[in-house]
């Protein structure tokens, strides 16, 4: 049975009561092979205090004042020992106990990159939004000029694939996640989705209301990466954009 040990990284700044239900979706994992990071960019609401009641279930702890979720996650990554890597914000939650050993279920170590589902929800955590990826089917890299198709609280990054593209970087905003795959997009390691559910993504953050921001962002992203065309890239992009305004509006007409 593939049992790898695994990392969680967490990054949190004044979200108490999001990170109590992190962590307690975390003991609820039972997996044997668990470390847990929290970065913590110097909390002043009573964040340290969980994180104290939660010293059992806590390896590592930094607070400290930081230059972003890409700074935030880096500092796990210097401290983190397990196999596979993942990351969380405050207020995602592990979406069932059992479902780590579920993902790891048949699997063995030639993949870098095991990805599960994702539930986003509202900032309530409860109302889902939509799930990602949407369909289970054998890995495209081409998904990601599109969208990120491998959402980080679903994702587990093997410590070889850090070693051989490095970590986040502190210019990137919002998608550092996406950024370091696309570092990767010519020799794009062994990947596979399964069809299990791993997290609620809850809504809000850094990138609440910020959508056009967002995309400016990803589009930066391909461009420097080269992953196609400028043609190409500029008919994404406005394909993208025009694709989200009118799901947008289609919502609004609902309600």
């Amino acid at each position: 049975m593939f049992q790898p040990s695994v990392s969680v990284i967490i990054a949190v700044k004044n979200a108490k009561a999001y990170l109590a239900q992190t962590l307690a979706s975390i003991r609820a994992q039972c997996y044997p092979l668990l470390e847990v990071i929290v970065i913590d960019g110097a909390s002043t609401d009573g964040t340290l205090d969980v994180i104290r009641e939660n010293h059992d279930l806590i390896h590592c702890v930094i607070s400290e004042p930081d230059k972003g979720i890409s700074d935030a996650f880096n500092k796990g990554l210097r401290q983190a020992t397990g196999d596979y890597i993942n990351f969380q914000g405050a207020g995602d939650v592990f979406y069932a106990p059992g479902c780590l050993t579920q993902l790891f279920h048949s699997l063995d170590d030639s993949y870098q990159l095991i990805c599960g589902k994702v539930e986003r929800v509202e900032e309530d955590g409860v109302t889902p939004l939509w799930v990602a990826p949407k369909h289970i089917k054998p890995f495209n890299k081409k998904s990601l000029l599109f969208k990120m198709s491998l959402p980080h609280q679903g994702l587990f990054t093997h410590r070889c694939f850090f070693e051989q593209f490095g970590s986040f970087d502190l210019k990137v905003r919002f998608a550092m996640d996406y950024e370091l795959l696309l570092r990767a997009y010519e020799e794009f390691p062994k990947t596979i989705i399964k069809d299990v559910f791993i997290s609620r993504w809850r809504a809000g953050g850094v990138g609440a209301h910020r959508i056009m921001e967002i995309f400016d962002e990803y589009h930066r992203i391909k461009k420097q990466h080269r992953v196609a065309s400028t043609m190409a890239l500029q008919a994404i992009d406005a394909f993208t954009r025009l694709k989200y305004l009118i799901k947008d509006k289609l919502l609004k007409m609902a309600y």
